[in-house]
């Protein structure tokens, strides 16, 4: 802090350097009534005040409050001065800093529209083929035997290989390997006429699928910094939302086109995570790794709000890495086992619970939720997006997507995340819902007249749904991806670094498995809904 008596009030010269530093000159009166004309430069590093007060004191310091509200802003950077006022060592210091910083940010970025991008690939063909549900069946045949075809192969994949598969993970060649499977099983869906063939390549394109899924959660582990592991999952969960916003709107507009051409027009999906993969995705060893004591269950902010600095964490994390490619562990089955068992209550139970009941709602209950078409007389609104009969299925689907395109973006947006003592929530919330929704199919809330405040009770209690199944997902994976790993375990990264590849892995089987029970409940619940329907006189679900 500087201080000293002012002539005339103001500097008589103030000049802001685009540098970083500001200068000004002012005559200060030292003892024996000498006075000396002094230059200053100072420089800056945030927003600041040059202030002066009514009895001539002149301060210079950030954000000073001045006793008469005089003060002269100038604009601040975050740079280096070159001025003689700061040392070479501070100067080269705080240009390094910055620099760092920048580039840190630049990589967070791509890191999460990588990841964003990933997610989005992954689920959009398998919500393409859920909306294209009715135009790929037969009116005849039930909605949930996509469901089943959809989420058997997913079943098959996320128990087979992290069960199976030993050692380290081939990330390279498991994403070409699903780009080519999921390009040729839409290709199929998309030629053939015959439902058993369209079966099979729906079955293709849902092996890919989920084998992306499990592989691009495993490859977010890799990332060791509980910041950077937190923000992949993150951006991933909120691009498996945005799938299923992105493939039931993308279906609403290609299903005019027919099946041949919508479908064969999405095939091309899939190129894009290699393109993703390579060109795009920061490597793991560009961002330095946690140290033992970081606050693995402590973060909750968003990555986006701390800043990142190169250290000599990142020489260590390359040298971990160096020990990784050397090592030859590998996971037995009753280390699996073991890691298995310490998931089943706190994160495989909620997953199975929620599933469970949001695909029973989406395949057996949705097709059942069918009203007369609004006239654009009575609704104007409501007939803007129902035409015929046929529109309800799809627009629940749509309906369904948008809140669990947000929910599961909540942590990315800002939202703390739940407690782990919350995550059975979401399935709670699900089953009353599976409850409510069958009611209305089956009996009706309201009378039959009253079909548009049917049609907005079931608006509002799908969006809920949609909201809790994306808690649920993006919940479950942040905590297993935050968890601090085995202490047996620290002193072997290739060992730490398989457990965690594999419990965030072992998760998936339990969403696939409560997917898979759902498809066939929902067989027998939609034609159980059906057959009550007519038998009360509501014909809907038969004219399909």
């Amino acid at each position: 802090m500087m201080h000293g008596a002012l002539t005339g009030g103001l500097p008589n010269l103030l000049k802001v350097f685009p540098q970083g530093c500001f200068s000004f000159t002012h005559i200060i009166q030292g003892q024996r009534g000498r006075t000396m004309v002094v230059t200053h430069t100072i420089p800056y590093i945030s927003t600041g005040v040059l202030s002066h007060s009514e009895s001539d004191e002149i301060e210079f310091s950030p954000l000073v409050t001045t006793s008469d509200d005089s003060a002269l802003r100038f604009p601040i950077q975050r740079t280096t001065c070159e001025e003689e006022d700061m040392s070479d060592g501070e100067s080269e210091g705080l240009l390094q800093k910055s620099k760092l910083q920048a580039i840190q940010r630049k990589l967070l970025w791509k890191l999460g529209l990588s990841f964003f991008l990933f997610g989005v690939i992954t689920n959009v063909l398998f919500v393409i083929v859920l909306s294209a549900a009715q135009d790929l069946l037969p009116p005849s045949t039930p909605k949930g035997i996509i469901t089943f075809c959809n989420i058997t192969p997913v079943l098959l994949v996320k128990f087979g290989w992290p069960y199976l598969l030993k050692g380290r993970i081939r990330y390279t060649q498991r994403l070409l390997a699903c780009c080519m499977l999921s390009f040729f099983g839409m290709i199929i869906v998309a030629t053939s006429e015959r439902l058993l063939i369209r079966l099979i390549g729906v079955s293709f394109a849902a092996f890919a699928s989920g084998l992306n899924e499990l592989t691009f959660l495993q490859l977010s582990t890799t990332y060791t910094s509980p910041l950077v592991g937190g923000h992949s999952v993150m951006y991933f969960a909120s691009g498996t939302g945005a799938a299923g916003l992105v493939g039931a709107m993308l279906w609403w507009e290609l299903r005019n086109l027919g099946v041949r051409v919508g479908v064969g027009l999405s095939s091309v999906l899939p190129f894009i995570i290699p393109l993703t993969y390579f060109f795009l995705l920061p490597p793991s060893s560009a961002f330095p790794h946690s140290s033992p004591s970081s606050p693995y269950e402590d973060y909750t902010s968003s990555p986006l709000e701390s800043t990142l600095t190169l250290d000599s964490d990142a020489k260590s994390y390359v040298e971990d890495l160096g020990i990784r490619n050397r090592s030859g562990v590998s996971l037995t089955l009753s280390d699996k086992w073991r890691i298995m068992k310490s998931s089943i209550v706190k994160y495989m139970l909620p997953a199975f619970g929620v599933y469970l009941f949001e695909y029973t709602i989406n395949q057996g209950v949705a097709p059942t939720l069918i009203y007369p078409v609004p006239t654009p007389e009575e609704h104007p609104i409501l007939s803007i997006f129902i035409n015929s009969i046929r529109d309800y299925y799809p627009l629940w689907q749509l309906v369904y997507q948008i809140p669990v395109f947000f929910s599961r973006s909540s942590i990315s947006f800002g939202i703390p995340p739940l407690p782990s003592r919350l995550l059975p929530l979401p399935a709670i919330i699900q089953c009353l819902l599976f409850v409510i929704l069958t009611f209305e199919s089956a009996v009706g809330i309201y009378n039959e007249s009253a079909s548009a405040a049917s049609i907005v009770t079931v608006f509002l209690l799908i969006t809920i749904e949609g909201i809790c199944g994306g808690l649920a997902y993006v919940n479950v994976f942040y905590h297993i991806n935050q968890e601090r790993p085995n202490p047996l375990s620290m002193h072997d990264p290739e060992r730490a670094a398989q457990e965690k590849e594999f419990k965030i892995g072992s998760i998936g089987f339990a969403d696939s498995l409560g997917i898979l029970f759902a498809s066939l409940l929902a067989v027998p619940t939609e034609l159980k809904l059906c057959k009550v329907q007519i038998n009360r006189g509501k014909m809907f679900c038969k004219s399909l």
